[in-house]
């Protein structure tokens, strides 16, 4: 399951755009319902992939990219994926005695690997200007 810390990273982007980057971490952690500390972790994932930029005690977070190109791709792999960019570990210790065992990981790497494929490729198609764009469609 991916967490809840992929849709919270799209909220704070929408939020940052929405106020112009005119916004606290604070402000953020209550839209989302959550502690400070936990928007101020995301949004330290999502400097790292290179998606935002804010400084401690300044208000304000500069997107460094339009959310039109900020993609769910981008997001998912700035907050969710593992170091060794693979969606599903597949256990290793099987028992090569049994039949079972011996045959699951080259029995299971092919589907596995073509549905992360498929997952990154849906992720990638929508932006967080599309999201965006549909909050304020709400309003």
């Amino acid at each position: 399951m991916i967490s809840s810390r992929f849709s919270v990273a799209i909220h704070i982007l929408s939020l940052i755009d929405i106020h112009e980057g005119k916004i606290k971490s604070e402000y953020i952690a209550g839209s989302v319902n959550t502690n400070p500390v936990v928007i101020r972790r995301i949004m330290s994932m999502l400097g790292k992939a290179g998606l935002i930029e804010s400084r401690a005690g300044v208000t304000g977070i500069k997107l460094l990219k339009p959310l039109s190109a900020i993609s769910f791709l981008d997001v998912y792999r700035a907050v969710e994926l593992p170091e060794n960019d693979v969606l599903f570990n597949i256990h290793r210790n099987s028992n090569p005695q049994c039949h079972v065992g011996r045959n699951i990981q080259s029995a299971l790497e092919q589907p596995l690997t073509e549905a992360q494929r498929q997952l990154e490729n849906t992720l990638a198609q929508t932006t967080v200007a599309q999201v965006v764009g549909h909050i304020q469609s709400q309003s």
